[in-house]
């Protein structure tokens, strides 16, 4: 008896479970009912439950569509003058960085040699060597360029 009850009590919760009314597709909105107005934009959806997860909403957003960044609430305040003494630390240092960097490259680019930098050790008996040497040049001249590039990208946005 008691088998009996359990059984009808699993197979009514199954089926309540599994039971959803008819779900309507609406443009981007899902709902079980069909506004009137909207009767002719929605279509049934068949196959299978669905599940319709809410998202975020942006904070705020400027006039142009980019993100308001603000402080958090207990961030310390900076003064102005404090501000642009950072700031020109961050620019001096972003111009040794491009310093380094083109020192580097034109470092590279002498090595490199148009292409036929000189063979060096076992080089001359093991061509391959050489090409991987060479392609390895190419790459670091390809990397280097485009460090300098971002940095010079960097400093025009500290302008």
């Amino acid at each position: 008896m008691k088998h009996a009850v359990l059984i009808s009590l699993l197979t009514l919760l199954a089926a309540s479970a599994s039971a959803q009314d008819r779900i309507y597709r609406c443009g981007n909105e899902y709902t079980n009912t069909v506004p009137a107005g909207r009767a002719k934009d929605c279509k049934l959806i068949e196959g299978g439950n669905v599940t319709v997860v809410p998202g975020t909403r942006p904070g705020g957003t400027t006039g142009s569509g980019n993100a308001v960044v603000t402080a958090p609430a207990g961030a310390p305040k900076v003064n102005s003058t404090e501000q642009k003494a950072r700031d020109a630390d961050a620019r001096a240092i972003l111009e040794s960085e491009l310093a380094k960097a083109e020192a580097k490259l034109a470092e590279l680019q002498a090595e490199y040699n148009n292409g036929e930098p000189e063979k060096q050790g076992g080089e001359a008996r093991n061509y391959q060597k050489y090409l991987d040497r060479v392609a390895a040049l190419k790459e670091s001249i390809a990397r280097t360029e485009s460090d300098i590039a971002g940095i010079k990208r960097e400093l025009a946005r500290l302008k």
